[in-house]
């Protein structure tokens, strides 16, 4: 087995406060930003940033769903960090400034991969896939906070 990480970035016109305000509001915002790949979305517990427990399905192929039920911590200014209670998952979020009225989103997920034939594919096709999900959910959180008042 070996760790296999996928991550994607995007400069969004919004100031980085924002963005990461958007991105840690579970109860509202970001169930809007996530693509048709995510569902039963369901806030457990809290709903802004730390201490929020989220639930969701991943749906990363046809045949591929994980049951995800995650733990948010904000270990450092900018950065929001979703663990999976059902598997090594762990998702990084990262929003810095990136210049007069924009942030630089980083977001890379890594996990204990399978070994073998089967771990090849995954390490392989895994990081592309996911990679695609999450420049959806970029393109939402651009499209959600680049609109609002006080955005670039």
């Amino acid at each position: 087995m070996g760790q296999v990480e996928a991550s994607t970035e995007r400069i969004i016109a919004a100031g980085a406060e924002d963005v990461f305000d958007a991105l840690a509001d579970y109860s509202d915002t970001r169930a809007k930003l996530l693509p048709e790949h995510f569902s039963e979305y369901e806030v457990r517990e809290g709903g802004d940033g730390e201490g929020t427990v989220v639930h969701w399905k991943l749906q990363a192929t046809s045949k591929r769903v994980r049951d995800c039920l995650l733990e948010v911590s904000e270990p450092s200014t900018g950065q929001l960090v979703e663990r999976d209670r059902n598997s090594s998952m762990v998702t990084t979020w990262t929003v810095t400034p990136a210049g007069e009225g924009k942030a630089k989103v980083v977001v890379t997920t890594t996990w204990k991969g399978a070994g073998g034939v089967g771990g090849f594919f995954e390490r392989t096709f895994a990081p592309k896939g996911l990679a695609r999900i999450y420049d959806a959910v970029l393109d939402k959180l651009a499209a959600e906070v680049e609109g609002r008042p006080g955005a670039a």
